[in-house]
């Protein structure tokens, strides 16, 4: 796919440069902080050097103190106690959190996970069945629930108690749980909207650790939990999820819990600094593979196992999945392209929508991604379920993918998600009313084609402005994700010193050496992925521009600053 470069607005000038003297740092790093949002030298100290103290008085969420009563009676009287959360990463690892803190405070304690193919998402009627028939009293749904207004009732007719934490948005009916957490309530000024599912739980436990005058340090050695859910989540790391993700990674990276640990060391990242894009692609992937393939209840279980056998044989298990989805996202992305080949007007349209009964559930989610690697469109992949076509949908910059779902709800059985990720379900016969009106929707915000992707570029460079201090000052910026995004830079009139070649099995990428046309230039290594087509014009001698990200290299035990290329002369949108 082309990829068109555009420069983002620059901060203005003055404030820049005041920004600039008060931290003692170059115009450059000023204005990268300008472009977050950061003008002052407090704030910039708060961004630079986040603290646990930071963390917002999780009281300040509406129904707090009624969730804290009734945890604290259920642990008081000894009730038992059942966790629920959804079968994805923010699902699995919120209802760890909540176990693991609580395991050894209730001794009836037990957890939930549906099925996804039996059950779908959220609070299943399956479950309120479950709960009622093990005399359970009390459930904590996480990373669900504020949808679940009919279930509720339900529980409720059957005497048993929901505590919602949730972070998705709304409807107009709150569900009547005894307490109802989540930030993106109209109704709750708590002053950070963005946490995770796993984040709601972790406040309301910060809450009942205040209350009660308990060690926090025993919540925050649950913070590589944390972490895993806002990275896996794409949740924007700014604010409060910024914090949580800083002190979470130094936990993972550290001393990170047994079933973290086990999975760390499949995913071939032990023993190396793990980082958000870490998590992102490799710990994961793995996490939801079990969901996708057989039960999310088994990544539950490694992530709250004890025993380092019982863990390694769990992590074994999950890996094997792993390889299952992959094989699956790898032939139903295919055949998915092979689709959209076929389709005469496909070239037309602003949305890609597919259905295909006989595709699998757990991946259809991937597949829409990948999807979008090769045309730049909103895109929904769908498949049959429980005499429903069910789907996962994702977005491009700019499109607000849950509004519009939203303005087809007359056509869906159930949604929910995010601007740029979400689900739903309809009926088979709704599948072409529902394709017309969704891509008239994305007509109106995206009136062209667009089958290019957009590099935002945050700033224009010269090579020299590379140094030691830069860089030291551009990692403090970690760890990056939405809102944070590593920072992307464009350097003009570049060349390779006469080393550049293609590299790899299949000698797709390119390795070169660049300089700027000036005395005493530095050079630096690049990497370009993919990129092996640039060659015969970089190999002329002539200058180009570059579009990349700086990253730290190790290799034969020297460790340096490498160019991460993204894209290769310019072209600019």
């Amino acid at each position: 796919m082309e990829k068109l470069w555009k420069l983002k607005e620059q901060g203005d000038s003055i404030a820049i440069k005041h920004l600039s003297a008060a931290l003692n740092v170059n115009m450059a790093i000023a204005n990268l902080l300008a472009q977050r949002g950061i003008k002052t030298f407090h704030e910039a100290k708060m961004f630079f050097r986040p603290q646990l103290a930071h963390l917002h008085d999780p009281f300040l969420m509406k129904d707090m103190d009624r969730a804290v009563d009734r945890l604290e009676q259920a642990i008081t009287r000894q009730e038992k106690v059942m966790i629920y959360g959804d079968y994805d990463v923010d699902g699995t690892t919120s209802v760890a959190l909540m176990y693991q803190y609580l395991r050894s405070r209730i001794t009836d304690l037990d957890y939930y996970i549906p099925d996804r193919y039996t059950e779908g998402y959220g609070v299943s009627p399956t479950s309120i069945e479950y709960a009622k028939a093990n005399d359970v009293s009390l459930v904590i749904a996480l990373d669900c629930g504020i949808k679940a207004a009919e279930k509720i009732r339900q529980a409720n007719a059957y005497g048993i108690d929901f505590i919602i934490c949730d972070h998705h948005n709304p409807d107009r009916e709150i569900p009547d749980a005894v307490a109802v957490l989540d930030p993106k309530r109209a109704d709750c000024q708590y002053p950070y909207k963005e946490l995770s599912g796993c984040g709601v739980g972790f406040k309301l436990l910060q809450a009942y650790i205040i209350k009660n005058k308990l060690p926090i340090v025993e919540l925050y050695d649950l913070l590589d939990f944390v972490v895993v859910s806002i990275a896996s989540d794409i949740v924007p790391i700014t604010g409060e999820n910024r914090v949580l993700a800083h002190f979470g990674l130094q936990k993972l990276n550290t001393n990170p819990g047994l079933g973290l640990r086990t999975i760390c060391r499949l995913s071939g990242i032990d023993g190396q600094k793990i980082t958000i894009s870490d998590i992102v692609f490799k710990i994961g992937p793995r996490l939801n593979a079990s969901g996708r393939i057989e039960h999310g209840k088994k990544s539950v279980e490694i992530l709250v196992a004890r025993d380092e056998e019982e863990a390694v044989q769990l992590g074994e298990e999950i890996d094997s999945y792993n390889e299952i989805r992959k094989t699956l996202d790898r032939d139903i992305t295919q055949e998915a392209l092979d689709m959209i080949r076929h389709d005469p007007i496909h070239s037309e349209r602003r949305a890609t929508i597919l259905y295909n009964r006989d595709w699998h559930k757990g991946v259809v989610g991937i597949v829409a991604s990948r999807l979008i690697e090769h045309y730049y469109r909103p895109t929904i992949i769908m498949t049959e379920s429980n005499g429903l076509a069910t789907g996962s949908a994702r977005s491009v910059e700019g499109f607000d993918l849950y509004e519009a779902i939203g303005q087809c709800s007359d056509l869906l059985e159930s949604y929910g998600g995010h601007t740029y990720a979400a689900g739903l379900s309809m009926k088979l016969d709704n599948i072409p009313a529902f394709t017309r009106r969704f891509e008239e929707i994305v007509k109106n915000v995206i009136p062209e084609p667009r089958e290019y992707e957009v590099l935002e570029a945050d700033m224009k460079i010269q090579l020299f402005d590379i140094t030691p201090k830069f860089f030291r000052l551009l990692k403090q910026f970690e760890p990056f994700g939405p809102l944070n995004e590593e920072p992307l830079f464009i350097s003009e009139n570049v060349f390779d010193n006469g080393t550049s070649r293609c590299v790899g099995k299949e000698l797709t990428h390119l390795k070169l050496d660049l300089m700027e046309p000036t005395t005493n230039s530095p050079v630096f290594s690049a990497i370009a992925f993919n990129q092996a087509h640039y060659y015969d014009l970089i190999n002329q001698g002539l200058p180009f521009d570059i579009c990349y990200n700086l990253v730290e290299n190790t290799f034969l035990g020297k460790t340096y600053i490498q160019l991460y290329i993204q894209d290769i002369a310019a072209k600019y949108v």
